[in-house]
């Protein structure tokens, strides 16, 4: 194939980098319709009684949530609440062909819903059944062992729990030219050593697994709701929960007994636990919701709550701490010649603490809508508040419908830093449960985050350099002009500096952006106890990644997942304990 000239290229790709985003895992194709599962316990919330009483109320239908209700519906009666609606006969959701669309979706009904975090990082958090898994590249990968050892999980039962939900969600993808490419240039730079296809987390190169199968259908934590006793679950869609409902026996702890929600027309509902000493809420709502919820029912902050008017249950100044999302920085690295359409497969596991990963697209022509990185996603705009305007968006989405189709040929080589160590906050903006709380993540505030990103930037640099790479780069456009035109691009809008490209230190920070990997604010220790338990309370846990103090593996959605299914054998095995001893 023809390679462009040097300054036509650089023109070409300027352009392209002047129109605010970078393109990624936009893809156009082959239209597929999954089948829609026969849930006869789905409902929408307006059609649920005014009162309701269940052994178990899970507040949330999400990456934890689904298998959790799944798990705990085989002897005991659950309800599990979730904001958005279902996943199914969504394309946007189901076809890796339209990858990118539900997140550029701003409307209310849309299964994402955006925030943009204190430190101006424009991000999205789930709203359907399924949650993040909904939304997310697809990429299936482990916990370390070291991991599961070091928070203290049963190993066996950890085992047990993934392999329960690679059943359902788990497949081996296609290893075609880029990523293979990849895959290669990481072990010719010294990613050792090739640990081929797995679903484990060590060091060196291998291929992960996805949750899209071989014809392009995502399958998400919503599926494994097949293994649920339809007899037991009720699902209620579009069900927002305002709070948590306590009684108090004398000068005994609260005790949680059940929750108010709202459905769709906003009418209000109450649910119940039934009498039972081990009858519980679980709150399962994602690592903003969660402490949002908790929050907004009593427990946490005295001082900040009170602000709010909300009466004050539990006094927890850890509630809404310790948020993490781990940063991500990317390479743009436009092809001579057509690449496939890849989501996440391969990953470098590097000794450093950052992970390299890759994805490419053949054609981003199409329609114009640019996946994650879009302008409308605003993925990339670290955007000044007065600056996120639709003005803004729509002359950047103009600008790329210009752009001809040569400028969208090629992928990304991206790394996401390992944790991290960087830590913010989360507090309520307002009442609404509807509404974002404000969140600050502290990107790169520890060195040790800014020295990671800069060594994976490196391994970047070498792997583009790479002899296994080098027919998908342009022969005469070194890593120093594409990390000059990354750079000097408004990607995200923030001032530029002259030393972007020599300084990585200055290219981390100012070309950050996030991979939706976020967790914290009701963490084991602070929050929770090693068995979940809301501190200060009774009958009440919270189980998803909002424990976490760190991201495990290079993924975290397995991980949450797996946390569903092995929290939920474990409260079945604590209640038949308790059957039998009475």
């Amino acid at each position: 194939m023809r390679m462009c000239s040097s300054d036509g290229c650089w023109c070409l790709i300027r352009r392209f980098i002047a129109s605010i985003v970078l393109v990624f895992l936009s893809f156009h194709g082959v239209s597929f319709s999954q089948r829609v599962p026969n849930y006869t316990f789905m409902h929408h919330a307006t059609t649920a009684p005014n009162i309701s009483y269940y052994d178990y109320i899970i507040i949330g239908g999400g990456t934890a949530g689904c298998p959790l209700a799944a798990t705990l519906s085989q002897n005991s009666s659950v309800l599990l609440l979730e904001r958005g609606g279902a996943p199914y006969q969504n394309e946007n959701i189901t076809n890796l062909a339209a990858f990118g669309f539900a997140l550029s979706d701003l409307r209310d009904s849309s299964p994402s819903q955006r925030f943009i975090s204190e430190d101006g990082v424009i991000n999205a958090r789930a709203r359907v059944l399924g949650g993040g898994s909904c939304l997310n590249a697809g990429f299936y990968t482990r916990a370390a062992p070291s991991y599961v050892s070091a928070v203290g999980w049963d190993g066996k039962l950890v085992n047990e729990s993934y392999q329960w939900v690679e059943k359902v969600v788990a497949f081996e993808p296609p290893m075609l030219g880029w990523q293979s490419a990849v895959r290669d240039g990481l072990m010719e730079v010294g990613v050792l050593p090739y640990n081929g296809f797995t679903y484990d987390h060590m060091y060196g190169t291998k291929v992960g697994g996805t949750i899209f199968d071989s014809e392009g259908h995502r399958h998400t934590a919503a599926d494994l709701l097949q293994n649920a006793n339809p007899n037991n679950l009720t699902v209620l869609l579009h069900a927002v929960v305002h709070k948590i409902l306590f009684r108090h026996k004398g000068n005994s702890r609260p005790v949680a007994h059940g929750v108010i929600f709202r459905d769709g027309s906003g009418q209000k509902h109450k649910a119940y636990l039934k009498n039972g000493p081990k009858n519980e809420v679980i709150v399962s709502a994602g690592a903003l919701g969660s402490p949002q919820v908790l929050m907004l029912s009593g427990i946490g902050p005295s001082t900040h709550l009170r602000v709010h008017n909300i009466t004050v249950i539990v006094d927890n100044p850890l509630v809404g701490q310790q948020m993490s999302d781990n940063p991500m920085n990317a390479v743009f690295v436009p092809s001579p010649i057509p690449v496939e359409v890849s989501l996440i497969q391969v990953v470098g596991i590097t000794r450093y603490g950052t992970y390299i990963e890759a994805a490419s697209g053949e054609n981003f022509a199409g329609t114009r809508d640019f996946g994650m990185f879009s302008p409308k996603i605003g993925q990339l705009s670290t955007v000044p508040p007065k600056q996120r305007t639709q003005e803004a968006i729509d002359q950047a989405v103009e600008s790329m419908a210009a752009l001809p189709a040569a400028a969208f040929v090629g992928g990304f080589i991206l790394e996401k830093i390992m944790g991290p160590v960087s830590r913010g906050h989360l507090e309520l903006r307002t009442k609404n449960p509807n509404a974002n709380p404000s969140v600050t993540f502290n990107y790169f505030k520890e060195p040790e985050d800014l020295q990671r990103c800069v060594q994976g930037i490196n391994i970047i640099k070498n792997v583009i350099e790479s002899r296994a790479f080098s027919r998908f780069k342009y022969p005469n456009l070194s890593t120093q002009q594409l990390l000059n035109m990354t750079a000097a691009g408004p990607v995200n809008l923030l001032p530029r500096h002259a030393n972007d490209s020599t300084s990585m230190e200055q290219f981390c920070k100012d070309t950050v952006m996030t991979i939706w990997h976020y967790h914290g604010g009701c963490q084991v220790g602070g929050v929770v106890d090693s068995d979940y338990k809301v501190l200060g309370v009774d009958a009440l846990r919270v189980i998803d990644g909002s424990t976490f103090n760190y991201s495990p593996g290079t993924n975290p959605q397995a991980t949450v997942m797996m946390l569903g299914r092995y929290m939920g054998v474990k409260i079945l095995q604590e209640r038949l304990s308790s059957d039998t001893t009475n």
